[in-house]
């Protein structure tokens, strides 16, 4: 398996599992200081392990121009988005929400191919109306259940836009370190939404409830999103959204595991939609001749077809190494996704 795919969907599950346990956080906790924490706990894990991997504190590698990237990505993801999903959990099921959070693969999907200019053929745009198709389903099961219900379906729609943004930002930034991109969102997104929820009267819960969630958020969002922006790497914004797009099946199963919810036939028939849709995604084959323009960056890699630049005598080539290096032009043909050496127009 292609190790980009593989990280999308070990990121998938990590955060799949997180939603349905956050949801038994709701009553105990308000939203906002919920995804305070949430992402706090991300922050603060994922920043120590940079510390003791690196032996102290080391530049992010991150350009000038990037910075306004990841700070946009941090608005909407870490801030905006924590809170819309923990408003909605406060009224929708934690395996409908989990079912809807399938949106965000098709918004991500649509802003990369509208706004961000990536390719689309047939079989990824109908496994992305499967997967709309499935979205509203499980909206029609909610609607006899009373305004509240989809109210909670339509902050969780919110929360899907909200990180379809946040996904193509952070593409633009993916070649740097992950684990400073998730850290550097994690502490920035748990600040901010621990200070909203404080002045607006919360009250931090005990110690171990608080570091319940920081847990939750440590795994759920903070490892999660380093391999999420791994597969970011490799697959592009649009593949990656649906590769991730398995979490929701991950995180019904949960809930109906863990919470003890019962599966009515619109939920399976969702279910089954929604599936079908991810797999059109992942049996997808894209090939053609395509050329690649010159290109200067940093990022972990191994030398192969893309990377043949020279190097001092005693470097290991075929080891992941990091430096500024220079790709010049070349034409060839082989399957690929828009990774960050493919954004060529089609």
């Amino acid at each position: 398996m292609n190790q980009s795919i593989l990280f999308a969907l070990v990121a998938a599950t990590l955060f799949g599992a997180s939603t349905p346990l956050a949801k038994l956080l709701v009553g105990d906790v308000p939203p906002v200081l919920l995804g305070g924490l949430l992402y706090l706990g991300s922050g603060v894990g994922l920043g120590l392990f940079r510390a003791i991997r690196d032996g102290g504190w080391t530049p992010s590698g991150l350009q000038p121009g990037e910075w306004p990237w990841l700070l946009g990505a941090i608005l909407f993801g870490g801030v905006l988005g924590p809170v819309a999903l923990l408003y909605g959990l406060t009224t929708a099921s934690g395996s409908a929400a989990s079912l809807m959070l399938n949106l965000e693969s098709v918004l991500t999907a649509v802003l990369a191919w509208m706004v961000f200019k990536e390719n689309a053929d047939r079989r990824i745009v109908l496994g992305m109306l499967a997967i709309v198709t499935g979205g509203a389903v499980l909206s029609w099961q909610s609607s006899g259940t009373g305004a509240a219900s989809l109210t909670g379906l339509a902050a969780i729609a919110l929360a899907c836009l909200c990180w379809a943004i946040d996904n193509n930002l952070t593409r633009n930034v993916a070649a740097a370190d992950s684990v400073f991109i998730a850290g550097a969102k994690g502490l920035l997104a748990g600040i901010v939404n621990c200070a909203i929820a404080l002045l607006l009267g919360a009250r931090l819960p005990g110690a171990q409830t608080t570091l319940m969630a920081m847990a939750v958020g440590l795994t759920g969002y903070g490892i999660s999103l380093v391999l999420f922006v791994l597969a970011l790497r490799g697959l592009g914004a649009a593949r990656t959204g649906a590769y991730f797009s398995t979490a929701p099946f991950i995180g019904a199963a949960v809930s109906l595991l863990l919470l003890g919810e019962a599966a009515s036939p619109a939920f399976w028939m969702a279910c089954a939609l929604m599936g079908w849709g991810v797999w059109l995604h992942l049996t997808e084959d894209h090939a053609h001749e395509h050329t690649h323009e010159p290109l200067e960056h940093t990022h972990a890699h191994a030398h192969d077809e893309h990377h043949q630049h020279a190097h001092d005598p005693g470097v290991d080539t075929t080891a992941p190494h990091v430096h500024w290096h220079r790709h010049t032009a070349l034409r060839h043909k082989h399957p690929h996704y828009p990774d960050i050496h493919h954004q060529h127009s089609h």
